[in-house]
């Protein structure tokens, strides 16, 4: 995906077929790690080292023991709600890795593994999904943005965040996030329109997991893929196989260089698969089979990062046993903070709408004043 976003207005047909050729996602999704945990070349994409994938697949650990958790904690009562991404989590933790500090990161609902990867606090990511009134984490202190539950509506986001740092001259690339459904969104095409016509440093990462909701993804566009659609707006598509990490690293790796260097913007597309219900108040079997599930269960990215690393030496029992400690931890640290019970002060409905609060809401937080010294005396 190194290409010159000129202006192809003035061009003449073959140059512009020329350039529309070098925007063309890959006929097959890219994969430097095969299901059984082989490494396949591409000429495009070099293997990330060893040492990158071994911190990759620690995070990785990390990110499905969260997943199961946050599970376990719903159905103890203790979150309201959580959007699993299970066999996912590849996804997740290289939209987190490939960032530099300065880089911002725009993810979903679902994106909770990624934005733990980034650096945040589980039990400030877990916030909203425990059903609490704010976001749970100070977005500038890792630059990520909140969790956005609307479809694409972080897209807009993420674009003026990036235009507003080409403005300024900054040494920042913007990654957003966004699934498949969030295609079919009105600001999905706004977003990339913009950000293409203004040629901004941001990556869209989409990930692709066959379903919006129940609705499959036949049923969302006939387009031979989705990293198609960013050919329409100027701006070189990619497919990943998304339950690859090492091919998820390398391909993410270089659209976030290409935009940092000045490429504008670009798409990537992850081919990869919900395992679990759209949430925990999802009945996933009405909508698909069983067996469409389990042909996916052996290309999970756990069991193929595992294998391939195994295979070179870089992995033995002991650092297994080191890493799945580390993410029993984190657990841990979930079930303790989420167990205890969270102290409300009924005074925050009126301290964070406005920097200088208005006359009527100073006026009612006087009358809840006066209410809770009453309850208390």
């Amino acid at each position: 995906m190194t290409i010159s976003m000129g202006n192809t207005r003035s061009q003449d047909g073959a140059e512009t077929a020329d350039l529309t050729a070098t925007m063309l996602p890959s006929a097959e999704p890219v994969q430097l790690v095969d299901a059984d945990g082989a490494h396949r070349h591409d000429d495009r994409y070099p293997l990330p080292d060893g040492e990158a994938l071994l911190e990759a697949y620690a995070r990785l650990v990390t990110g499905r023991r969260i997943n199961d958790q946050a599970n376990a904690l719903v159905r103890q009562g203790r979150m309201a709600v959580y959007p699993s991404s299970h066999g996912q989590e590849a996804c997740q933790v290289a939209a987190a890795a490939v960032l530099g500090g300065q880089d911002w990161l725009f993810p979903t609902y679902r994106d909770s593994v990624a934005v733990v990867s980034r650096g945040v606090d589980p039990l400030q990511v877990l916030t909203l999904l425990r059903g609490d009134w704010h976001a749970g984490y100070n977005p500038y202190e890792h630059k990520v943005a909140p969790q956005a539950t609307p479809l694409a509506t972080q897209l807009l986001h993420a674009v003026g965040v990036a235009h507003a740092a080409k403005l300024k001259g900054e040494d920042t690339v913007v990654l957003a996030m966004c699934g498949d459904g969030a295609t079919s969104e009105g600001d999905f095409h706004e977003a990339l329109n913009f950000a293409a016509v203004f040629h901004v440093p941001v990556v869209f990462f989409v990930q692709n997991n066959e379903y919006a909701i129940s609705v499959p993804l036949k049923n969302q566009t006939v387009a031979p893929s989705l990293a198609h659609k960013a050919i329409g707006y100027g701006m070189p598509g990619e497919r990943v196989d998304g339950n690859d990490l090492a091919a998820l690293l390398a391909v993410l790796g270089t659209a976030v260089a290409r935009a940092r260097e000045g490429g504008g913007p670009a798409l990537v597309e992850a081919h990869t698969y919900r395992m679990q219900a759209h949430t925990n108040a999802d009945d996933a079997t009405r909508y698909r089979a069983q067996e469409d599930v389990e042909k996916w269960v052996p290309r999970d990215p756990l069991l193929r990062m595992r294998t391939y690393l195994r295979g070179l030496s870089l992995l033995d029992d002991a650092a297994e046993e080191r890493i799945a400690a580390d993410a029993e931890a984190v657990a841990a640290r979930m079930r303790e903070g989420l167990n205890a019970e969270t102290e409300l002060d009924p005074m925050d409905l009126f301290r964070y709408v406005y920097t200088q609060p208005t006359p009527q809401l100073r006026e009612q937080a006087e009358m809840l004043r006066g209410e809770l010294s009453r309850t208390e005396a």
